[in-house]
């Protein structure tokens, strides 16, 4: 039990559970400039499911970065409103737009695309 706890402690990845906290949590990170990356899954797609610690550890590597997860079956809404077809999905967003998105589970490409994302959101003034 304590280790189910302490894992819940390190996970960075917030599971969005209602239509108002993913708008809310989408404004929010919008408004501040922090880039979001989000894993539409589904609890019955091992793909997604086998995604998940690989995610939570990417979350981890990229502090600056909102990593949401959302169950398509939970927040239909959400998932129709993003356009989500099929699971595992990766959207990454940044200024409240789409800038790029991964369907399928492929660790290597999906830290490929996260790696470029993050690169591209710092901006540097010289």
């Amino acid at each position: 039990m304590e280790g189910q706890q302490e894992q819940q402690n390190k996970a960075r990845v917030v599971t969005v559970d209602s239509v108002e906290s993913w708008d809310s949590y989408f404004t929010r990170a919008t408004n501040q400039g922090c880039p979001i990356v989000v894993h539409f899954t589904a609890s019955w797609c091992m793909p997604s499911v086998a995604m998940n610690p690989f995610f939570e550890e990417l979350a981890s590597s990229y502090p600056d970065v909102l990593f949401l997860t959302v169950d398509v079956d939970e927040l239909k809404e959400v998932a129709t409103r993003m356009e989500i077809k099929a699971m595992p999905t990766f959207l990454l967003l940044r200024n409240g737009a789409q800038v790029d998105k991964l369907v399928g589970a492929n660790p290597e490409e999906i830290k490929k695309r996260i790696d470029s994302f993050v690169q591209s959101s710092r901006v540097y003034v010289a």
